[in-house]
């Protein structure tokens, strides 16, 4: 990893801080209390969890997001995140766009529909030149602290894998708050892999968690996270990617089978 790819996360840190602070601070939920509708969040984690598989190689990741929420219910963003090369081959860095519209109905129940596009710049798969980059819609419905999105790829490859469009993943869950302050957070997805003979990649993962607000935009969070594979090969108890190393080299201390403690602090300005 060259000297500007490693400075390239703070320089995105200080534009976003820069800029959010130029717009106002605050909670872009609360746009119709007069705080500003643009927030940016940094955060540190022990190790970057994505759908129960390891993204990092074990290691600590750095984040940063970037989001604007009109009071219409539209909204856009930006995030990012600092990965592992043992995961993503010659992978340092994921950076998603994403948009859409948000609401809820006078029973109280909360819909949205988002767009989402990832990216993997400089990473190729096995060096083939086929990129990692892909695209989902989401559908997602929740009633008050129970939720469920399912995630549909769009592009034709999943992460790596070839002529995968179709590639399905539901995030069902609870949000429940405790206090003030606490909010407790539980998780279960399956992926089913689109494609003709990619069956064999479809993976299950839970995840369960605390996290702790605390003045000045400061957040405190612990999360267990698990994959199980459920395809006939098992390539989620092997490998920590959707896309085996085209040397087939296991990725040893980063097997999803094992599950993950992460632990992360985070700021919103």
């Amino acid at each position: 990893m060259t000297l500007a790819q490693r400075l390239l996360p703070l320089a995105l840190l200080s534009i976003a801080s820069h800029y959010s602070q130029a717009a106002g601070s605050g909670s872009i939920e609360r746009y119709a209390t007069g705080v500003a509708p643009v927030s940016a969040t940094a955060t540190f984690a022990s190790q970057y969890i994505w759908r129960g598989i390891r993204q990092s190689d074990g290691r600590p990741a750095a984040q940063l997001s970037l989001d604007y929420r009109h009071p219409g219910g539209w909204s856009a963003g930006t995030w990012a995140s600092s990965i592992g090369d043992r995961a993503v081959d010659d992978g340092w860095l994921e950076w998603d766009v994403y948009g859409g519209y948000s609401g809820s109905t006078a029973a109280g129940i909360g819909y949205s529909a988002m767009a989402y596009y990832y990216m993997y710049p400089s990473a190729r798969v096995g060096g083939d030149g086929r990129r990692y980059d892909y695209g989902e819609m989401a559908a997602g419905l929740s009633y008050k602290a129970v939720y469920a999105r399912y995630y549909r790829t769009y592009t034709r490859d999943f992460f790596g894998i070839p002529d995968a469009r179709g590639t399905g993943y539901l995030d069902v869950g609870v949000k429940r708050a405790i206090g003030d302050a606490m909010t407790l957070n539980i998780h279960a997805g399956d992926a089913r892999v689109g494609g003709t003979g990619n069956a064999g990649m479809d993976w299950h993962d839970v995840k369960a968690g605390l996290s702790r607000k605390f003045e000045g935009g400061w957040a405190l969070s612990g999360t267990y996270s698990r994959a199980f594979g459920a395809g006939s090969n098992g390539a989620f108890d092997r490998y920590a990617s959707a896309m085996p190393r085209t040397d087939l080299r296991p990725l040893s201390g980063s097997k999803s089978r094992s599950g993950a403690v992460v632990m992360t602090l985070s700021r919103r300005f």
